[in-house]
């Protein structure tokens, strides 16, 4: 393997850790890409929790969407406003495009969405006061900037024309890319938001084991945590309209890689699945070449057409696995990837606290593959389509979801209290899978929550759910 320097988007202040460790290395053969994914590997006592969470923006005026670069405010300067708390910018085109503090980031989604990657974290205690702290950041300067934050699986109100696009030269080759794959692959990358729980895994053995319990419980974390009713300013007819969406957004990149669980799986049918993904881009030297649909085997081979006779760098391999969208994504670690987006830390919490007494627990990953592993890849590929609309009364063999998702919890309530990793009142983690176990229980989603509020209390007006629905994020 050949090292070689090449570099990504323009960092002003520090180089934010993480960026450019994998970005010098000329791959030569398909084993340096399945030894990346395999380095991931590491000792259970060095297993971490991370969260994604993503939200948009709107003008608190009169609640539209955020523009990347308003007259008197916008995104641009909610990313300038965040670094008075510590946060530095990375810029693309002289435009800044994201932030880095320690081992967090922010990052723009291409409808203007903002992301919060958080910290590896030792437990959920820690998850919740992140989110915490994050939260009063934005809050306190969105009151400044005139700008509103919301939480939601889906954009309540504005198609996905209606939203802006982001100035990040990726997101125009994926949008036009995606515009030809499915049928509402822009509405993903533009009206949607989810929360996702990074993991680790301690070997090839424990990744696989761990990759399918996830693949197969996803369905009923949609569930559980389906909150997007809304589309186009009206009910959607889907408790995650999110969840229909990434059904319909490209088959070669997203859904439940049935192979995951078949006999062979590891980090080298993973890495087959990934060189099978067509291209979207590759990035030389601060610009994006487009190359759409083009094959990354090709690439390795240095017959890539845009680039003839180079070979892929390490981090090609990193940017391309970030391209890849199924239920559950294997980089150097797992995304857990069902959830839509809630603005309330104890949702955030709850979704580290249930992976981590489901995976982090061997006594209750194994009790979970005993039952799950009898499931079937046709009954799987079902029950995704059911929980998008459905929810927790989707049907399933002789009960419902709701059934599922109970038994789910008790499991890792069990393993949370082995985990026994207490804050400093004395509770376990298991305190925050209160309200998922509340919901399971009554049988009512947070978005049929939301539904009810709708008919009532907010009068089937979007425009005054919307307001309500931002002022719970930031509470």
């Amino acid at each position: 393997m050949q090292r070689r320097k090449t570099s990504t988007v323009m960092l002003r202040d520090d180089t934010p850790p993480n960026i450019a460790d994998d970005n010098d290395w000329v791959c030569e053969s398909k084993s340096q890409l399945v030894a990346y994914l395999e380095s991931g590997c590491k000792p259970p006592s060095f297993f971490r929790l991370g969260v994604e969470q993503e939200r948009f923006i709107f003008q608190s005026s009169d609640y539209s969407p955020a523009v990347y670069d308003g007259p008197d405010t916008g995104i641009k300067a909610l990313l300038k406003g965040m670094q008075e708390f510590g946060w530095r910018p990375a810029y693309e085109a002289d435009q800044p495009i994201a932030l880095y503090r320690r081992d967090t980031s922010i990052t723009l989604e291409p409808g203007g969405q903002f992301e919060f990657s958080g910290a590896p974290l030792m437990d959920a205690h820690q998850i919740f006061d992140e989110s915490q702290a994050y939260k009063d950041e934005l809050g306190k300067l969105g009151e400044r900037l005139g700008l509103s934050f919301l939480s939601l699986g889906h954009h309540p109100k504005h198609t996905q024309n209606e939203l802006p696009m982001m100035p990040k030269q990726r997101y125009g080759i994926m949008g036009s890319y995606m515009s030809k794959k499915g049928t509402l692959g822009l509405d993903m990358m533009k009206s949607t938001c989810s929360i996702q729980v990074n993991m680790d895994f301690s070997s090839e053995v424990d990744m696989v084991k761990k990759y399918r319990v996830a693949l197969a419980l996803q369905p009923m974390v949609t569930a559980l945590f389906a909150n997007s009713p809304f589309a186009h300013g009206k009910p959607s007819g889907y408790l995650s309209y999110r969840s229909h969406i990434w059904q319909h957004t490209d088959n070669e990149r997203c859904g439940g890689l049935p192979f995951v669980f078949e006999q062979g799986m590891g980090f080298e049918r993973y890495t087959d699945y990934v060189l099978d993904v067509p291209m979207y881009f590759v990035l030389r030297n601060g610009k994006y070449i487009d190359a759409r649909g083009l094959s990354f085997r090709d690439f390795l081979a240095g017959q890539l057409a845009v680039l003839p006779g180079q070979r892929p760098l390490l981090s090609d391999w990193a940017n391309h696995l970030s391209t890849v969208f199924p239920n559950v994504r294997l980089k150097k670690h797992f995304e857990m990837r069902g959830a839509d987006a809630s603005g309330s830390s104890e949702h955030v919490a709850a979704l580290s606290a249930l992976w981590a007494g489901l995976l982090y627990d061997s006594e209750s990953m194994d009790a979970a593959w005993e039952i799950a592993g009898t499931w079937t890849r046709e009954e799987l590929r079902i029950l995704d389509i059911e929980v998008a609309r459905h929810g927790l009364s989707a049907s399933f063999r002789k009960g419902t979801v709701q059934d599922i998702c109970l038994w789910m919890l008790d499991l890792s309530q069990q393993g949370l209290q082995r985990r026994n990793l207490k804050n400093q009142y004395g509770k376990d983690e298991s305190y925050y899978l209160t309200p998922l176990r509340e919901a399971a229980q009554k049988g009512r989603t947070f978005a049929e929550q939301l539904l009810l509020r709708y008919e009532n209390e907010w009068h089937q007006d979007i425009d005054i759910a919307i307001h309500a629905m931002c002022r719970d994020t930031l509470i």
